[in-house]
């Protein structure tokens, strides 16, 4: 099902909060309406950033969002490599509040991770951000404090190379992809503990089964249906919230309002991806236009050609294109096929082009539920090893990157694999004076649906002891996934340097998709401090899924 806004509810939201707005009838505690749709540009080497409460419409019904300087999302920041910035930063909540800035290296009391790198941004004080710029390319930043991230808190950070960008393009365009909720988000998570499959409207039905049998027979449709009940597993536990729940954002604009990007015909265009949301994984596509692939998360690829890509909550990718009709439609549907955030590129503003359908949802297969079917892999309820906190655990994890992941394989169109990403020569030239790993940590993401606990190795971040690492140590880590839902994992303060499954160096990121019953392993070198370590789903990772990195 899809539960997209109209634009009828949509125009009919913007003239009551037009109202609400003029008279100012809604008003609590703020009587501001945010800026959407013009996300505000700050550049230089110093910054003020005020966190604010302010009023959004995005359903017909006025909402307090959390933004910084008035704007949803937060102003576009540039900086410079090689330069130093400074960044204040004036908490004007009734809360505590924080700014991360995410995939950027820096010393980890600038981090900004309450309780792990710093104390937080008290209500109605100032903390002031300052470290050296050592990177370029494409990152954003957002607040790690409670759920003023899912409330609109995060924002674009686009860094000059030292000597230039190299690839030179006509038009530079940010593409921020976010999900918005009118409801209180610990209700959300509160309804997620009481009931984890309340908002999944694609579970098998009946008329599924009888659909199944005729195409498969009776006793097959049956066993399949025996299987997954005995393992009280879902086949289509894609996520956890779906468009029923949210409404989805390019550039903090819902798909009845249409972000619109201008070109002129025969332009190159650069497409700067983020997935700012809180818990939605995005497959993106341009329905007509070859997209070339030349980064992720911020670090330069070599240019690989698509027709499609998934982007997890918190990685970034750029891509060029080069237009040659009137309109094109960027296309984010999310990964259960409920719902999409949309937008256009076109000759001029009002232009638009065909929305495509969604596409059909495929079920979680036997390899996303008990991995390498080749090693006779055994997967088996975990509760005599990992206790009430884990479903399952996969014994022969598969460990193949060139799997596009569920819902996007074999739809007849070119998908980007972690497979197709190879990081540049000067990027492989820096990994290899790293060495080689000294030892290896193994951790498995677990998780118990029923019950809505998530962890690594069966332990929440209140039962853990943190994970400890020498400054300048080289490490190997590697990731079990023993859930059925697929997890952005994000190591903050160090590279994470990607491994083929015969150990040779594949691409340098900050953030990983690790896919139902798969290894993923990724060396990084300990860079001294106090780091987070966690899933980037916000409910995941607020039901456990989070670890402290201490490197001495």
């Amino acid at each position: 099902m899809s539960f997209q806004l109209s634009r009828r509810q949509f125009v009919q939201g913007l003239t009551i909060a037009g109202i609400a707005a003029s008279t100012g009838t809604f008003a609590k505690t703020k009587n501001v309406t945010a800026i959407t749709g013009q996300v505000p540009e700050l550049k230089g080497n110093t910054f003020d950033l005020i966190i604010d409460e302010a009023w959004v419409n995005y359903t017909g019904k006025p909402r307090l969002a959390t933004v910084i300087n008035g704007s949803l999302p937060a102003p576009t920041l540039y900086f410079k490599e090689g330069e130093t910035v400074t960044i204040r930063v004036t908490n004007r909540l009734q809360e505590q509040s924080s700014i991360h800035w995410h995939g950027l290296l820096l010393p980890f009391d600038m981090d900004g991770v309450p309780g792990i790198s710093f104390n937080g941004i008290d209500a109605r004080q100032t903390f002031t951000y300052q470290f050296p710029i050592k990177q370029s390319g494409t990152y954003w930043y957002h607040s790690h404090s409670g759920f003023q991230e899912q409330m609109g808190m995060m924002g674009a950070i686009i860094i000059e190379p030292r000597d230039g960008e190299p690839i030179k393009v006509d038009r530079d365009y940010v593409v921020m992809l976010s999900d918005w909720t009118d409801k209180d988000p610990m209700r959300l998570l509160t309804q997620l503990k009481a009931q984890s499959g309340f908002d999944n409207y694609q579970q098998p039905t009946a008329m599924q089964l009888l659909h199944d049998a005729k195409m498969q027979g009776w006793k097959n449709a049956i066993e399949a249906r025996k299987m997954w009940n005995q393992m009280r597993m879902v086949p289509t536990d894609f996520t956890d919230l779906s468009a029923h729940t949210y409404t989805y954002l390019m550039n903090g604009v819902n798909p009845a309002s249409n972000w619109t990007g201008l070109f002129q015909k025969g332009e190159k265009i650069r497409l700067r991806f983020i997935n700012g949301s809180a818990q939605t994984i995005f497959d993106v596509r341009i329905p007509g236009l070859k997209l070339t692939v030349i980064s992720s998360d911020g670090q330069a690829v070599e240019p690989v050609s698509v027709d499609e890509f998934r982007i997890g909550v918190a990685e970034t990718y750029d891509v060029l294109v080069e237009p040659t009709d009137d309109a094109y439609t960027i296309f984010a549907q999310n990964i259960d096929r409920s719902g999409y955030a949309c937008g256009t590129l076109a000759t001029k503003q009002g232009l638009k082009a065909e929305i495509p359908p969604l596409d059909k949802i495929q079920w979680l297969s036997m390899a996303d539920m008990m991995g390498d079917m080749s090693g006779k892999t055994i997967a088996h309820h975990a509760d005599t090893e990992y206790g009430i906190s884990t479903d399952m655990r996969v014994d022969m994890p598969r460990t193949n990157l060139n799997d596009a992941g569920i819902n996007l394989r074999n739809n007849g169109r070119r998908v980007l694999t972690y497979a197709d990403l190879h990081s540049i020569d000067s990027i492989k030239n820096d990994q290899q004076k790293q060495g080689e790993p000294t030892r290896e940590i193994e951790m498995h993401l677990t998780g118990n649906m029923e019950r809505y606990i998530w962890g690594f190795d069966g332990l929440t971040f209140k039962e853990s002891k943190p994970v400890r690492m020498a400054k300048n140590e080289r490490v190997r880590i590697s990731l079990v996934n023993d859930t059925m839902m697929t997890h952005p994992m994000h190591l903050h303060g160090m590279w994470s340097d990607l491994r083929t499954p015969n150990g040779d160096f594949q691409v340098r990121k900050h953030t990983f998709l690790v896919q139902p019953a798969q290894k993923v392993s990724f060396d990084v070198t300990g860079e001294a401090g106090r780091w987070a370590w966690h899933c980037h789903l916000m409910y995941h990772m607020e039901s456990g899924m989070f670890r402290e990195v201490v490197v001495d």
